[in-house]
C-alpha cells in the first residue's frame, strides 16, 4: 500500500521556568527552561503532491487567523530543510489545522515545524531516530526539538539542547488567550530594556521546581513557576497584569505567562477548579479566549495514515 499522506498530532508547551541570561556577544541570551507538553494540540497533515507543484501550505482551525501560508512559516522552512536535506520529492501539501495560539509563546509555530519533520520521515520512510529528527529541530528555532520530544524537559543553551526531566502525576491548566500576539525579539528587547545596567547572572535549574516534579508535588510546581519574561510581556501589555490577578483570586497553584507571551497559563489543583477558574476567566473580560489542558503529553507523533 503506498501512503498518501500521514497526520501528525503536535502539543502545545508551557514554560514551567524561563530563567534568561544577559545577552551575549553573538546576540542570544543564554536561558534554562523547563517545557512541559500539554494538551492543546495542532494536526499537521503531510501528503504527495502533483509534480512540479512544489510546497503548498494551507491553514484552518480556531486559530489559524494570522498564520502565514508563504515560504515566512516555520512549518515550509522545515519541509524545505528536510526536502534539501534527505533528497526527498520536493511536492508536498502541508495543512495545518490549529488550536495552538498563534504568536502566543506556546511554539504553535515551532510545534507545525515538528510536525512537518515527523510528518516527512514517515511519508517517505526515512526511518530517523527522535535523536536525529530533534538535531535537524534546533536548526530551525529553539523551540521545535521540544516540540519533537514532548513530556516534560529541561532546556538548555538557547532552549534546544534537551534532558527529560523526571516527573510524576498529571497537572491540570487552565490558558488564558490574548488577541493579539505577541513578538518573541520584541520580548527580548524589552526584557534586556528593563535590565539594562543590572548584573545578570547565568541562568540555573530551580531545583525546588524539579524536586516538585518528581514528588508529584503540584502546589510545590505552582509556588515554583518562574519566567523572566514575564516584566518585560507585561510591561508591553500591561492587561496581563490584570489576567494573572484573576487566576490568582480564584486560587490557581501558580500562574505565568507562558514563554515570550502573551499567552497567560494557570495550574490548578483539579478539574473542578479548572472549570472554576475558566468561567471566572471568561467573565473577566480580560482575555479572548480559554482553554483546559492537562500534561505532560507526547510529543510530535503520527495519529492516521493516508
Amino acid at each position: 500500500m503506498i501512503t498518501r499522506g500521514v497526520v501528525v498530532r503536535v502539543p502545545a508547551k508551557v514554560n514551567l521556568q524561563l530563567s534568561v541570561g544577559p545577552l551575549g556577544e553573538d546576540g542570544f541570551h543564554e536561558v534554562v527552561s523547563v517545557f512541559q507538553a500539554i494538551s492543546i494540540f495542532d494536526d499537521v497533515t503531510v501528503r504527495h503532491a502533483k509534480d512540479g507543484s512544489g510546497i503548498t501550505l494551507t491553514v484552518s482551525g480556531p486559530t489559524s487567523h494570522g498564520t502565514p501560508t508563504d515560504s515566512s512559516n516555520l512549518a515550509y522552512k522545515a519541509a524545505d530543510l528536510m526536502i534539501h536535506r534527505y533528497g526527498t520529492s520536493g511536492d508536498l501539501d502541508i495543512h495545518l489545522k490549529k488550536e495552538i495560539p498563534v504568536a502566543g509563546g506556546m511554539a504553535g509555530g515551532s510545534g507545525d515545524a515538528a510536525g512537518v519533520i515527523v510528518g516527512i520521515d514517515a511519508l517517505f520512510g526515512l526511518n530517523l531516530s527522535r535523536d536525529d529528527m530533534e538535531s535537524i529541530a534546533s536548526e530551525l528555532g529553539s523551540d521545535v526539538p521540544f516540540s519533537i520530544a514532548g513530556g516534560i524537559a529541561v532546556g538548555r543553551g538557547r532552549g534546544d539542547q534537551l534532558t527529560p526531566a523526571l516527573s510524576r502525576g498529571k497537572y491540570h491548566w487552565v490558558v488564558a488567550m490574548s488577541g493579539n500576539g505577541l513578538s518573541t525579539p520584541a520580548v527580548y528587547q524589552e526584557c534586556d530594556r528593563l535590565r539594562e545596567g543590572l548584573d545578570i547572572a547565568r541562568p540555573q535549574t530551580s531545583d525546588a521546581l524539579l524536586q516538585a516534579l518528581r514528588a508529584a508535588d503540584a502546589r510545590g510546581v505552582g509556588e515554583a513557576l518562574t519566567n523572566d519574561l514575564q516584566a518585560a510581556a507585561c510591561s508591553l501589555r500591561p492587561t496581563l497584569r490584570l489576567v494573572l490577578d484573576v487566576g490568582e483570586e480564584y486560587g490557581a497553584l501558580g500562574g505565568l505567562v507562558s514563554g515570550s507571551g502573551p499567552t497567560v497559563v494557570f495550574l490548578v489543583e483539579d478539574e473542578e477548579r479548572a472549570l472554576d477558574l475558566t468561567v471566572a476567566l471568561s467573565a473577566s473580560g480580560v482575555v479572548a479566549g480559554v482553554m483546559r489542558a492537562s500534561g505532560p503529553v507526547h510529543g510530535a507523533r503520527v495519529v492516521e495514515t493516508l
